[in-house]
């Protein structure tokens, strides 16, 4: 920690609030209208409560900790979550949540974003004590760094962090709006695209029309037929055949993290799916609408029986136009409608076959596919600047709050009492940490 302003104090989170002393509530205790607030409800790091939900909607069985308005809610269940949260009306909590009250050194706000601070996170992970679900214990939470401003410089701080984080939240709402309108727009080219809207020009400038149509499997090699690949791939073969699944073959793209690598004998009993190089590729289980080209460099390459193979004519079609065909919403619809299943929803491969298409000349393929792409790029730009975006908006409010317990983002006031006073009556004046029942009344 960098050197503090004189006027400040380093001390613990118990030595200036009573950590895990708690009020609680049994089942009987509550009413209809009483908040329940539960982990779920609060969204990991940005401290937005996701849904209000009321004691009528969620029956809750178990005994729970009370909290006031104005109280800061902390979750200790995975504290890595950093689900921190402000009470703006009373309720009760699951007892995984600590409700901790503003005391009087120590402003609510300011506690709420000390809560966040990328030292506390630090902390509490490194002593949070389990390993599927690690939890902070009461006597480590109270041993937590915490760093004490003055009482008057609190509240300015949290009014300064307050108004910068609210200019965040609403860059961050902007950009969330983007990645929706980028999908839209790629969708809208490809509708272009196989209306004939896209290349109408190039096809009035030749005198041709729009194309024909057919069906997938009339596009396909005559010795080779649209299937799907390796039913039981077996253990990982170090050094053996890679074996794209579902979670390789992506919209237009594949993603080869932990792709799977089989035994060769076993690749070589579904030679007809061993790829050649320029096959479309298609999910028909499990996770759908996966579809994308396989490179030349895939050659020799498997696929599991949840990824079809399209081995298409390169002299009928373009393999580039059939995948952005199958990527349409229009086909994306069409398959939806034949899709079988409940739990584990599939495509048949006869279904798959009989895919509508509509197929210009290749020429006018070829066009497509440049064109398309062009327009694809300047949107696969954006979509890079968003990226760029958004890591640096979240490191904005690390960086915020690293300013802000450091005393630099307020200027001091020399006339505040000093931190070390507040400390010095709080630890004169301070009870004993206790958890106390609830009486039987609404919460």
């Amino acid at each position: 920690m960098s050197t503090l302003p004189t006027s400040w104090v380093e001390t613990n989170l118990g030595s200036v609030v009573l950590y895990g002393a708690t009020v609680k509530a049994e089942p009987e205790d509550l009413t209809p209208d009483t908040w329940v607030l539960e982990l779920e409800d609060i969204e990991k790091d940005t401290t937005k409560v996701l849904q209000r939900v009321m004691f009528s909607e969620r029956q809750s069985k178990s005994t729970k900790n009370r909290f006031d308005a104005g109280d800061v809610l902390y979750g200790k269940l995975r504290p890595y979550l950093n689900k921190v949260t402000f009470a703006d009306q009373p309720g009760v909590c699951t007892t995984e949540i600590v409700p901790i009250k503003p005391s009087e050194a120590v402003d609510g706000r300011y506690l709420f974003h000390w809560l966040r601070h990328p030292r506390f996170l630090n902390y509490v992970t490194d002593v949070s004590h389990g390993v599927n679900m690690p939890r902070l214990g009461t006597e480590a939470g109270r041993q937590a760094p915490f760093v004490l401003a003055p009482k008057n410089e609190q509240k300015r701080i949290a009014d300064k962090i307050d108004i910068v984080l609210a200019r965040v939240d609403a860059v961050n709402t902007r950009l969330t709006r983007i990645a929706p309108i980028l999908k839209r727009f790629r969708q809208s080219v490809l509708a272009a695209a196989f209306s004939g809207r896209l290349t109408e020009d190039w096809r009035i400038a030749r005198g041709l029309k729009h194309g024909a149509e057919t069906t997938l499997q009339a596009i396909c090699l005559p010795d080779r037929v649209i299937t799907y690949g390796v039913v039981k791939l077996g253990d990982e073969t170090p050094g053996g055949t890679p074996c794209l699944r579902t979670s390789n073959v992506r919209w237009l793209r594949f993603e080869l993290d932990g792709m799977k690598l089989i035994d060769p004998n076993l690749s070589a009993e579904y030679r007809r799916t061993v790829l050649r190089g320029g096959e479309v590729l298609v999910n028909v289980r499990g996770t759908l609408g996966g579809v994308a080209v396989a490179t030349d460099d895939m050659a020799g390459w498997n696929v599991s029986r949840e990824v079809a193979v399209v081995p298409v004519d390169q002299a009928l079609a373009s393999s580039a136009y059939i995948s952005l065909w199958i990527a349409s919403d229009e086909c994306q619809r069409w398959l939806t409608g034949v899709t079988k299943g409940v739990a584990y929803t599939g495509i048949n491969i006869e279904d798959l076959r009989t895919l509508p298409l509509t197929l210009p000349l290749k020429e006018e393929q070829v066009e497509i596919v440049r064109r398309v792409e062009t327009l694809f790029a300047f949107a696969d730009r954006l979509q890079a600047r968003l990226r760029t975006a958004r890591t640096v908006t979240e490191r904005l409010t690390p960086a915020l709050l690293a300013k802000a317990f450091r005393g630099e983002l307020v200027p001091q006031d020399p006339n505040d009492e000093p931190a070390s006073e507040l400390l010095r009556r709080l630890q004169q004046e301070a009870p004993p940490t206790s958890t106390r029942r609830g009486r039987k009344s609404a919460a």
